[in-house]
């Protein structure tokens, strides 16, 4: 079968992560672990359509990109440094074969743990987490910022240079230096997840395998942090909304909302994996935001069609974790579970004041209030609104069609 360009995005999205987290530790330095892994796609591009997918796709990256790096090196140093750099890279030991594809089993950990060092700014290690483990582009990550693309490009820049100066090392932190790192590691694995589940942009709904690498690193990070409970809510999160994925889209790519989803095509291995984590973290009895989301989570996922839910359970959860993360955006999921047990009106007053206008979900729920009001007309308006508002095509067409079905319906 021939190999295709979309076959070899597929092993980048799924590849980029594990192979410049195996560069930077042969090389010790990210910008030449990423032209190093950048080079080697390069030639992958030209020679697998010609010579096939290798057996090994992950194998023959790292091994081409280690190659390349001894390659640059060769050229540009002078022989004392050359001898010394290639010295290092040969003492690595990665071979030709297959095992390369994990030298270290928690090597993209060590990676998230570097970016999330204390001495970067919560932007920069989100941003830098995105494009070194999950392949994201600058303009990609500067759109999921709401800033401009210079901006976003100085931010990676300016991260880059300070793990250099700084000597910041390339390691899973001792243990007693993991509890002042784990928030800020738990955060980027969040919204590393929050992408994959649904992209900022592009033309599909999400990426399956960035959702899938968060959860591997979290199920590491619970096996790494057996007592912290904030993790295991973490993991506890990401398998449950993971585990809707099946039943996100119809068979034909569009977008297919919660409440209208086939919950038979939802993964019950998943929930049930989820809901144990959650339970054992309820016996701890020591809450956190994301195991008072997990358990949010977890009463949407325990009954056989949305009607069933018990909403206020899902209240008194939210009513819980606005108390330890009062943000605009808990508010608003707060109000969709009081529209279900208050009614509509009731919720309408309670997004008066968010500021979160630019945000998507807030018009998607505004809309869906003034609809169940009988105010069509504005309702239409703020279905458009959030369209204009995504750059995630599924999504934008689905926020479209709502708009235009509101707009008939108010004629």
């Amino acid at each position: 079968m021939a190999v295709t360009s979309a076959d070899i995005a597929r092993v980048f999205r799924a590849e980029h992560g594990r192979a410049v987290s195996v560069l930077i530790r042969a090389l010790g330095d990210i910008d030449a672990a990423e032209d190093a892994v950048q080079d080697a796609f390069t030639v992958a591009v030209e020679r697998w359509p010609r010579e096939g997918m290798p057996p090994s796709p992950a194998g023959w990256i790292i091994t081409t990109a280690r190659r390349r790096a001894i390659d640059r090196l060769r050229r540009e140093s002078t022989r004392e440094v050359r001898q010394a750099e290639s010295a290092v890279l040969h003492a690595v030991h990665l071979t030709d074969g297959p095992d390369e594809e994990g030298p270290v089993k928690d090597e993209r950990l060590r990676l998230v743990f570097t970016c999330c060092h204390p001495a970067l700014s919560r932007e920069a290690q989100v941003a830098l987490t995105l494009r070194l483990l999950g392949g994201l582009t600058t303009p990609e990550i500067a759109h999921a910022f709401l800033v401009p693309e210079a901006t976003m490009a100085q931010r990676i820049v300016r991260a880059k240079s300070k793990i250099r100066t700084a000597g910041i090392p390339y390691r899973v932190p001792r243990d007693e230096d993991l509890p002042a790192r784990v928030t800020s590691v738990l955060r980027v694995l969040y919204l590393v997840f929050t992408e994959g589940h649904t992209a900022t942009a592009g033309d599909d709904l999400g990426r399956p395998d960035l959702a899938a690498e968060a959860i591997r690193l979290g199920r590491v990070l619970v096996e790494l942090m057996p007592d912290e409970p904030e993790a295991a809510g973490l993991l506890a999160l990401m398998l449950l909304t993971e585990a809707r994925r099946p039943a996100r889209t119809d068979s034909s790519g569009e977008l297919v909302p919660l409440a209208d989803q086939d919950r038979s095509l939802w993964d019950a291995t998943m929930i049930a994996e989820g809901h144990a984590l959650v339970r054992r973290c309820l016996r701890r009895d020591a809450p956190g935001p994301y195991q008072l989301q997990a358990a949010i989570s977890a009463v949407h996922t325990d009954t056989a069609d949305a009607a069933g839910t018990d909403w206020s359970q899902v209240v008194a959860l939210y009513d819980h974790l606005l108390r330890l993360a009062p943000t605009d955006v808990v508010r608003l999921n707060r109000a969709v579970a009081v529209a279900e047990l208050d009614g509509p009106q009731a919720a309408l007053g309670l997004l008066d004041g968010l500021d979160l206008t630019a945000y998507a979900p807030f018009h998607v729920v505004r809309a869906e209030l003034l609809g169940r009001l009988g105010r069509s007309g504005e309702s239409a308006a703020a279905w458009e609104r959030a369209a204009q508002l995504s750059d995630n095509a599924p999504q934008a067409r689905h926020l479209r069609r709502r708009a235009a079905a509101t707009a008939a319906e108010h004629k």
